[in-house]
C-alpha cells in the first residue's frame, strides 16, 4: 500500500500557492494550500509554442484554478547568487536571464512563463525556487572543477547540481517513511526521468551530485549524454562540427535517443526485450553509468542507509530499480521482487524488512517544495 503524502509544517493563515512547473512540452499548475494539500491541478500542452504561453491564455487557466496568495516557480539554474527562494523583481529577472545559456532546455521557457504570469496577475507576488539551491551545501571538493582560476573564479565555472526541489522532497519523504530524521541518514537519491541525476544526501544536506555546471553532466538521459571526455568534444569542434550544432546535439540528440533512436525508456525496454540490438546496447550503457555513479555517491558519504528512487523512470520502471539494486548488492542493497513489481504508483519501501540498506520509491512532488519555498517568504511570522 502506498504511504500517505508527507506534509511539511503548515503555514497558518496563508492563502493557497500556485506551483508552476515548466517542462519541455507542458506546463503544470498546482494549487497547494497551507496544509500542503493539492486543491486543483492543470497540465497545459505547450508543445506547439516551444514550452511558452501567452499571458492572455494563461489568465484563462488561472481563473479556472481559483485565487492564490502567490505563484511559486521552478527555475532550473540559480547560479551562485540564488541559493534560496526569492521574490521576483526586475533585477532578479535580469539576473536569471543571464543564466539562460547554462540550462537552455528549461531556463528560457521557465522565464517566459514567469513573465507571462506576472503580466496576467501583476498584483500577486511571484517567487522563484531553484533546482540548484539544494546543492549549495556541497563541500568545495565536490563542487570545484580542476580548472584554472581564471575560469573557476573569473567565469564561475563550477558544479552546481540540479533537480534540487525533487531531492529536497525525496529526502523528507523517504526519511519519514523509514521512521528517521534526515539528520540520521545517508541517502543516495536517483532522480530518473527525461533528465536524470544522482545526489548523495548526508544529514539532510547534499554532499555530492552528478550534474554539474549545466544539466549535461553525469548519467545517460533521454536526449543528453552525461559524462563525455572533453577531448572528444574539442575534437568534434576541430573536425567540422560547429559550436551551435554541438550544443544542439548534446541537448537533443544524445543519450537514449542517440543510442537507440528513441528517448522513451519504456519503448527502449520493450525493444530490448524483443531483441533489438541498439536498444540492448542503450540499456547496457544506461545501467552501467547508473550503477557506477551511484556507487560513487556512496563513497562521497562513506556508507549508505537507503537508496531512494524518484522521477518518471525511478517511480515506474521495476526493471531499472531491480538491475540498479542488483549492481549495488555488494554495498548491502537488496530488493524484494514482489514489492518492486507492484510499486508503480505512489510511495513504497521495496526492500526486505531485514535489509541492511533500504530501497525506497518516492513519487516526485516538486509542487510541495515550491509551495513550501513560497510559504517561507510570505507566511505570517
Amino acid at each position: 500500500m502506498a504511504e500517505p503524502a508527507s506534509e511539511p509544517r503548515p503555514a497558518e493563515g496563508s492563502g493557497p500557492i500556485l506551483a508552476v512547473n515548466v517542462g519541455s512540452s507542458s506546463l503544470k499548475l498546482s494549487l497547494v494550500d497551507s496544509g500542503y494539500s493539492t486543491l486543483a491541478m492543470r497540465e497545459i500542452d505547450t508543445s506547439a509554442t516551444r514550452g511558452s504561453i501567452h499571458a492572455r491564455d494563461l489568465a484563462s487557466h488561472l481563473s479556472e484554478l481559483g485565487p492564490f496568495a502567490a505563484s511559486s516557480h521552478r527555475i532550473v539554474h540559480g547560479g551562485e547568487r540564488f541559493t534560496s527562494p526569492v521574490i521576483v523583481d526586475q533585477q532578479v529577472m535580469s539576473d536569471l536571464e543571464d543564466l539562460v545559456d547554462l540550462a537552455p532546455l528549461h531556463q528560457r521557457r521557465a522565464l517566459d512563463v514567469l513573465a507571462a504570469l506576472i503580466s496576467a496577475v501583476p498584483n500577486i507576488p511571484a517567487i522563484a525556487c531553484f533546482d540548484t539551491a539544494f546543492h549549495a551545501t556541497m563541500p568545495p571538493g565536490a563542487s570545484t572543477y580542476a580548472l584554472p582560476a581564471a575560469w573557476r573564479v573569473g567565469l564561475g565555472v563550477r558544479r552546481y547540481g540540479f533537480h534540487g526541489l525533487s531531492y529536497a522532497y525525496a529526502t523528507m519523504r523517504s526519511s519519514e517513511m523509514l521512521g528517521h530524521s534526515p539528520a540520521d541518514l545517508r541517502l543516495v537519491i536517483a532522480h530518473l526521468g527525461s533528465g536524470a541525476s544522482l545526489a548523495a544526501v548526508a544529514g539532510g544536506q547534499s554532499v555530492d551530485t552528478t550534474m554539474g555546471f549545466t544539466p549535461l553532466e553525469g548519467l545517460v538521459m533521454a536526449t543528453r549524454p552525461g559524462n563525455v571526455d572533453p577531448g572528444a568534444l574539442t575534437w568534434l569542434l576541430r573536425n567540422g562540427v560547429s559550436p551551435a550544432d554541438l550544443e544542439h546535439g548534446l541537448d537533443h540528440e544524445c543519450g537514449l535517443a542517440g543510442l537507440t533512436g528513441s528517448p522513451d525508456m519504456r519503448g527502449v525496454l520493450a525493444a530490448s526485450a524483443s531483441g533489438d540490438l541498439d536498444a540492448r546496447l542503450g540499456i547496457e550503457v544506461y545501467m552501467h553509468r547508473l550503477r557506477a555513479l551511484a556507487a560513487s555517491m556512496v563513497a562521497a558519504m562513506g556508507g549508505l542507509d537507503a537508496l531512494v528512487l524518484t522521477g518518471g523512470v525511478g517511480e515506474r520502471s521495476p526493471y531499472v530499480r531491480e538491475h540498479l539494486a542488483r549492481g549495488l548488492r555488494f554495498l548491502g542493497v537488496e530488493i524484494d521482487p514482489a514489492l518492486n513489481r507492484d510499486a508503480t504508483s505512489g510511495d513504497f519501501v521495496v526492500s526486505p524488512a531485514d535489509a541492511a540498506v533500504a530501497v525506497v520509491v518516492v513519487a516526485a512532488r516538486e509542487d510541495i517544495e515550491l509551495a513550501r519555498g513560497a510559504y517561507e517568504l510570505i507566511a505570517p511570522g
